[in-house]
């Protein structure tokens, strides 16, 4: 996938982390309790996502430091 759709799902699954925070993972209306989402898999999906690369600005993840080795020869 590219980085932009990674980010956009990111993006996404970061927004419905906060609804379900801030107005609960369920509710009532009635007699009936209806769940949003289950938190535990948003978070999954989240921590899978950044390790993919994902990130909440449009830049590229920076993806470590190059390195030479050098190698003494008698």
């Amino acid at each position: 996938m590219s980085s932009k759709i990674l980010n956009e799902r990111l993006k996404l699954y970061l927004e419905a982390e906060k609804q379900i925070t801030k107005f609960g993972q369920s509710y009532t209306i009635g007699k009936r309790t209806l769940t949003r989402a289950n938190l535990s898999e948003i978070r999954a999906e989240i921590n899978k996502l950044i390790g993919l690369g994902a990130t909440i600005d449009d830049e590229k993840p920076i993806k470590g430091t190059r390195s030479k080795q050098i190698i003494f020869m008698d």
